[in-house]
């Protein structure tokens, strides 16, 4: 073999040993077209010494045995290294994220830090109190001496999601979801620690269609709800519930069994909860949704119940029903309108954290159950691509039997906000909100809360 020959496939030999050790790979196909161009140029040469006379040297036949080795090592390594990239990527798509086996895990959540300063007009909210944390139509004072200006900062808010799926072969879906706070809980103190207790807020399992253990409420359109730095925002006007359930979806149908339970007004305008409900709440629901926005239409049908042990009276049930519309729907491109409309008898527990109860008890221990008219409407304003407001007004009103519920239960509540909210970059939001609240009660008294709060939240 010529000298020039054999320094040029000892220089081939060097490019694939450099492939083959080199960290930082280009392209897959761009090393493929490089392998192919050295083997070509190998081959090459291999037959240019093959054809000269008389038998190669045997220096000359391993130096390109060597190159053709390191070129198939070097296409072995890089098909393998292919091979990890394409597993590297697969465990950090999606998200926040992770595989385990044939699960993905996913998790997320955010941290929110509020400020909250309100006053109430019909009494002082004790020091503690969840109505120092988010607003409750229901708890509102009413009565007392107004109060000054309360001031409370807190993380409780903040929420941790954790999500799976798990391919299980033959086109099924198997996934699950856990989510967690720290609301309206005990534990804390606004001393020393301020520490509170972690929260469930939804643990389920789904399969295919199926949805098995606690979430939001089928009753309920958690999409319709407006943005607001209250914990909810719209609360005398929304239905709101949380509950294990067994739901059943197709397209945009669902129905679905959910947990029962009676809350009933006493003839001194206390609250009982019943514990003897046996027949699940039974809801139906359509959801249709488009360039346009959304539209969701619930029914919901419940069996009220009340036994000896609960008052010491008869054992009644009664019907409870009610019909709901939701949606959302988008004006241009930046904008959008939100509502909610809800009626029926017997819905006092989804209403607006159980503004009134679900009935009241007669004389003789049977059942009446209570009307309740509710809803709210609220507009979305982008400012620009990162400043966006919210402005949204809410009412409730229940037809209490007051002969069986005396004067001092809810009658109406009605609720108005508006809040700027600034983000300077896509995961945190920074904004300004106030709200103005009023309760009243069947004797005409009323109690009014404003509130302003700022909040800063970074989502993840």
């Amino acid at each position: 073999m010529a000298k020039a020959e054999r320094f040029l496939i000892k220089g081939l030999l060097l490019s694939a040993t450099m492939l083959s050790s080199s960290s930082a790979w280009a392209q897959k196909s761009d090393v493929d077209a490089r392998l192919d161009r050295l083997e070509a140029l190998v081959t090459g040469l291999i037959e240019r010494l093959d054809a000269k006379e008389g038998s190669p040297a045997a220096s000359d036949v391993a130096v390109a045995q060597q190159a053709r080795q390191a070129i198939s090592e070097t296409r072995a390594l890089a098909e393998r290294t292919t091979a990890v990239e394409t597993k590297v990527a697969e465990q950090s798509s999606g998200g926040n994220g992770f595989n385990v086996g044939k699960t993905r895990v996913t998790y997320g959540g955010y941290v929110k830090i509020d400020a909250i300063s309100q006053r109430t007009s019909g009494g002082q909210v004790e020091t503690g109190s969840i109505v120092r944390d988010f607003l409750i139509p229901g708890a509102i004072p009413v009565g007392g001496t107004s109060s000054g200006f309360d001031t409370d900062f807190s993380a409780r808010q903040s929420r941790f999601i954790l999500e799976t799926s798990t391919d299980v072969g033959d086109g099924h879906k198997l996934g699950s979801k856990i989510e967690m706070d720290f609301m309206v809980t005990g534990g804390g103190d606004e001393r020393v620690s301020n520490s509170y207790t972690p929260r469930l807020r939804q643990a389920y399992i789904t399969f295919d269609n199926w949805l098995f253990g606690q979430a939001w409420s089928t009753f309920q359109d958690v999409g319709a709800l407006p943005e607001a730095l209250d914990f909810i925002g719209p609360t005398p006007g929304t239905v709101f519930d949380r509950q294990p359930m067994i739901r059943y979806t197709n397209g945009g149908f669902q129905i679905a069994v959910e947990q029962p339970e009676t809350t009933v007004t006493s003839p001194t305008g206390g609250r009982v909860v019943a514990g003897d409900d046996s027949v699940p709440d039974v809801v139906l629901r359509y959801n249709h949704s488009g360039d346009f926005g959304h539209l969701t239409a619930a029914a919901i049908g419940r069996v009220l119940r009340v036994k000896p042990d609960d008052f010491g009276l008869i054992s009644d049930s009664a019907i409870g029903y009610g019909l709901s519309l939701s949606g959302k729907v988008n004006l241009g491109a930046r904008d959008d309108v939100r509502f909610m409309a809800t009626a029926g008898q017997g819905l006092g527990r989804y209403i607006g954290l159980n503004i009134v109860n679900d009935a009241a008890l007669r004389v003789d221990g049977s059942l009446e159950p209570i009307a309740t008219y509710s809803g709210f409407l609220a507009y979305r304003h982008m400012w620009t691509d990162n400043v966006r407001s919210t402005i949204s007004g809410s009412y409730f009103k229940a037809d209490n039997p007051v002969a069986l519920t005396t004067g001092s239960v809810t009658d109406e509540s009605w609720n108005g906000f508006a809040n700027i909210i600034y983000s300077p970059v896509p995961p945190l939001d920074l904004g300004i909100e106030y709200m103005y609240a009023n309760r009243e009660l069947e004797n005409g008294e009323a109690g009014d809360l404003q509130k302003v709060q700022l909040s800063a939240k970074y989502k993840f």
